[in-house]
């Protein structure tokens, strides 16, 4: 039974000023110029837990946002290094969805490796009767010739597996298959990413560190406690919902969880002032008297994971409209929160259009609410996202949403060799649909 008698009573903007603490977003970044290191970016991984992956790169990879939501500008690289040469900190494996968390981590995730049957979607979790033979083999491929990308596999079963266009989803050829489906029992998982962002899949065994390796299993209640406390330390304050949602674990071990946690002296209950359930307030939790960030969120960035929390907190009801047909989206295709202290107070739909080097600001919302200072604000986190991007000006245009003209103007003040597009185009806009618009928006393609 749930621990529900509060020992502490938050309001909402302590709460706020909580949740944004815990997340790292509670005071600048880095002064622009400085060079951001290994360890710091450790420290961004420790404090998150978790980075989600996903494959659209309309602006930057989902991955490579959060990063930049805390430390400004930095080199993509050291990502690179980190999940792609040994000893790794970062592995891939299906955590919040597709995302990339610390080798320990991993293990604390291999109970859902081991109910693939339920854990799974239905076009992994059926490979095993459907293709046991190619699994057997793609096995034995991988362990022979170590690293290969689903295309190169592909290409060996082509001839009597052909890839097709007229299923449901996302169409994956029966070498893609075999490998998600050894993927998600962890089998084997990524070695590194090609410049195409493929993944190139090896042998757990040989990807994970060898402590890690050779660490004894967890039993599964231990892991599921630990990935709560993960979760909870994540968000700082949380109820039932959110600490479920971070590794998207059911709420029945989830409640288990929180029980001992609260025993144990790890999470306190509290009341936060205007929610209607309970919650938890994370031990170690930081309670910020202000919070003076200024950054841009993906629409894949933690603190936006959890949508009812967002409103709750924020104010902002919050959609991702990829998967919404042009002419009906609100706010845009690919659409970022604007954080400037503790209010979310506007919203842009960008596009990094690299071949002309500029950054497409496809529409500009502001928030309910947002203070004067919102548009230089978000004019000068614009310039600095498009400098960390080699992009070398903002574009403004055509102008949608009530902060465009202003934005654009801006922006376009002396020195800035800002453009400001004159008319409607085809630039930053997508596809109305897409194959990914079809399958389940909860499991990225990666």
């Amino acid at each position: 039974m749930l621990s529900s008698r509060p020992v502490d009573v938050l309001s909402l903007g302590q709460a706020r000023r909580v949740a944004l603490g815990a997340q790292g977003l509670d005071r600048p970044r880095p002064a622009a110029g400085s060079r951001v290191t290994m360890r710091q970016l450790q420290g961004v991984v420790d404090r998150l837990g978790l980075l989600q992956i996903d494959s659209v790169n309309v602006l930057a990879r989902a991955h490579l946002m959060p990063v930049y939501s805390r430390l400004g500008a930095y080199d993509v690289g050291l990502i690179d290094r980190a999940s792609g040469t040994p000893p790794r900190r970062l592995v891939e494996y299906w955590a919040h969805v597709a995302s990339y968390v610390p080798p320990t981590t991993y293990r604390l995730l291999e109970w859902r490796q081991r109910r693939y049957a339920t854990e799974a979607w239905g076009s992994i979790s059926g490979v095993a009767l459907s293709h046991s033979g190619i699994v057997a083999e793609i096995r034995e491929l991988l362990t022979e010739r170590g690293p290969m990308t689903a295309s190169e596999v592909h290409a060996l079963y082509e001839a009597d597996h052909p890839r097709t266009r007229t299923e449901w989803g996302w169409n994956w050829t029966v070498a893609k298959r075999a490998l998600e489906f050894l993927f998600f029992t962890g089998e084997v998982t990524s070695a590194r990413r090609n410049a195409a962002f493929e993944r190139l899949y090896d042998l757990t065994e040989r990807v994970l560190p060898p402590e890690v390796v050779a660490a004894p299993p967890v039993a599964e209640d231990d892991a599921v406690r630990a990935l709560v406390e993960i979760s909870a330390r994540a968000h700082g304050v949380g109820t039932l919902s959110c600490l479920a949602d971070y590794f998207r674990l059911r709420q029945g071990p989830t409640r288990k969880a929180v029980d001992e946690l609260v025993e144990d002296g790890v999470l306190l209950p509290v009341a936060v002032r205007g929610w209607d359930r309970p919650a938890w307030l994370h031990a170690d939790a930081r309670r910020p008297r202000a919070a003076t960030a200024r950054t841009l969120l993906s629409p894949f960035d933690p603190l936006v994971f959890e949508r009812r929390r967002l409103q709750e907190l924020f104010g902002m009801h919050y959609r991702i409209e990829i998967y919404v047909p042009a002419e009906q989206r609100v706010h845009g295709y690919y659409v970022l929160p604007f954080l400037l202290g503790e209010q979310l107070c506007a919203r842009v739909d960008l596009k990094a259009d690299r071949a002309v080097r500029v950054l497409r600001v496809v529409a500009a919302h502001a928030e309910p609410g947002a203070p004067p200072e919102t548009t230089s604000a978000l004019a000068a986190e614009l310039r600095e996202m498009a400098s960390w991007l080699g992009l070398d000006d903002v574009v403004v245009g055509p102008e949608r949403g009530d902060l465009a003209s202003r934005l654009a103007a801006e922006l376009a003040g002396p020195g800035h060799g800002v453009v400001v597009a004159p008319t409607a185009g085809a630039a930053g806009e997508q596809a109305a649909t897409s194959p990914r618009g079809r399958a389940d928006p909860g499991r990225p393609l990666a």
